[in-house]
């Protein structure tokens, strides 16, 4: 069921998201501007941008937050660890990991939970959230909801669908198997081809309780 919802209450929903390899010093202030204009959840950025980010966003409740194993998942996790603390001491707020898709699909859920929880212990120790993107294109229904347990199990905050640079984004599917698997314990983020205000109500009918949005200015204007 598509849920409806006030602009300023959607805007809540949305992480603005600039992870573009060629992002500038400019095209961050400007995503920093826009998400300030509609007041959004966040924005979300590669790490480097963060210390701009943190400086522009500190007189608002758009919070910074970042990306860590981005957007392969198959650094190792000392490297995750490292990126999530370094990343939060420059003034992030919410860090999402990408977790190792190879290990998931080869059944090892022994490292994929240890991987996350090194991520989650070391981000709660800083008092800030995980979320953990899981890049559903490569996984079937059986996976996600492996993905799913391993998370919780793990201490993460957030299921998240996709990086955004593979073949697929979010599904209404997905969100939906991923809501019903994590039920009200976790939050669930849908992110990857949400383009328009339709599509971004009915990734939060279906359970989404953050997006992940290039398309914000679209969506809310």
């Amino acid at each position: 069921m598509t849920k409806q919802l006030t602009t300023a209450q959607l805007a809540k929903y949305l992480d603005h998201t600039n992870l573009k390899p060629d992002a500038t010093e400019a095209s961050i202030r400007q995503t920093c501007e826009e998400a300030i204009k509609y007041n959004t959840a966040s924005v979300c950025i590669n790490s480097h941008w963060i210390p701009l980010a943190a400086e522009l966003l500190k007189d608002t409740t758009v919070k910074p937050i970042t990306v860590v194993g981005f957007p392969l998942g198959a650094t190792n996790t000392e490297t995750k660890v490292y990126e999530a603390i370094t990343a939060i001491d420059d003034g992030a707020e919410e860090i999402d990991m990408v977790l190792n898709v190879g290990e998931l699909i080869g059944d090892n859920l022994d490292y994929v939970t240890a991987d996350i929880q090194a991520v989650a212990e070391a981000v709660h120790a800083k008092n800030k959230m995980l979320k953990v993107i899981f890049e559903t294109s490569f996984l079937n229904d059986d996976q996600i909801v492996k993905a799913c347990h391993a998370s919780e199990n793990a201490g993460a905050d957030y299921v998240k669908t996709s990086t955004g640079f593979s073949s697929e984004g979010a599904t209404l599917h997905n969100v939906e198997l991923m809501r019903k698997t994590v039920g009200s314990k976790l939050g669930v983020k849908a992110s990857g081809g949400i383009h328009s205000r339709e599509e971004a109500l009915a990734m939060i009918g279906a359970g989404a309780s953050r997006l992940g949005v290039s398309a914000t200015t679209k969506i809310l204007s």
